[in-house]
């Protein structure tokens, strides 16, 4: 079992930052892929951002240039670097965690962008 804590959502005016981390733990397991998801129109939620442990990335359209994923193996820990907010970008940001046989979703941390 993979248990993930998510941190760094917060209220920030347009134009400025924030870092979300989501920090896995647990035994017996190893991850895959990690990323991060919000909601969508018509979806349940959309792919803002993945990152392989080799280290390939996948990013939304809308949040290319502004947005970076990295991910640190050694703490299990991925991280969303999110610059140049817009008020679009207000959303509940859940992170994602695929082991070779199961994925794990966090609690989600609330984004808020005002204009």
């Amino acid at each position: 079992q993979v248990q993930l804590v998510e941190s760094g959502g917060g209220l920030v005016q347009a134009g400025g930052s924030l870092r979300l981390s989501c920090a896995a733990s647990g035994s017996g397991f190893s991850i895959n892929t990690m990323g991060w998801y919000r909601p969508a129109p018509g979806q349940r939620r959309e792919l803002v951002a993945a990152i392989t442990n080799g280290g390939l990335t996948n990013y939304l359209d809308s949040v290319k240039g502004r947005f970076t994923i990295s991910r640190d193996n050694a703490n299990n820990t991925v991280y969303l670097q999110m610059n140049s907010l817009k008020p679009e970008d207000t959303a509940v940001y859940t992170c994602n965690v695929r082991t070779t046989w199961s994925a794990y979703w966090g609690q989600g941390t609330q984004v808020t962008v005002s204009s």
